[in-house]
């Protein structure tokens, strides 16, 4: 009699756990337990089973599906040439002579890095980035001119 009632608990759990796939307003889909109203039933999970399976899995100890990274800290561009004694530039200074009109400002530090020196473009159109002798580009001073983002004039100087 004990085996009875557990098998008809367990044929009723199966029935309430039934899945049901409706239109619903403006033809969205929902997903409920209970059956769709009349024409409006797009799927019945128990006569038409899913084609794919999920199966939940817990991360691997030790391992970390996901990282926080901290953006550093802004910091106010030295524009003096004295602070940039010395610091060590991206960017391949070979490269310099091949900036041309048109290039956008990331191609511009992708290929030569950041400049040493900038004026204007906050709040104004036009910005000057300059670029300051370096090993591989000796003796020539690099100065760009950019009109929203974009290079509108090159300028190289050589220096002595």
């Amino acid at each position: 009699m004990l085996s009875l009632a557990v098998v008809a608990w367990v044929a009723a759990t199966a029935a309430a756990a039934s899945m049901y796939k409706c239109a619903g307003t403006g033809s969205i889909p929902t997903y409920q337990e209970s059956p769709c109203p009349p024409g409006r039933e797009l799927r019945n999970f128990d006569t038409h089973p899913a084609d794919v399976s999920v199966i939940p899995l817990r991360p691997i100890p030790g391992t970390s599906t996901r990282v926080s990274v901290t953006p550093p800290a802004k910091t106010k561009r030295d524009t003096t040439l004295a602070k940039n004694k010395g610091k060590v530039r991206g960017g391949d200074p070979a490269e310099r002579k091949h900036i041309g009109v048109g290039m956008s400002d990331g191609e511009v530090v992708a290929r030569i890095g950041e400049p040493d020196m900038t004026t204007g473009g906050k709040g104004r159109k036009l910005a000057r980035w300059t670029y300051m002798p370096i090993a591989g580009d000796a003796h020539t001073i690099t100065t760009l001119l950019l009109d929203f983002g974009k290079v509108v004039e090159v300028e190289r100087k050589i220096v002595r």
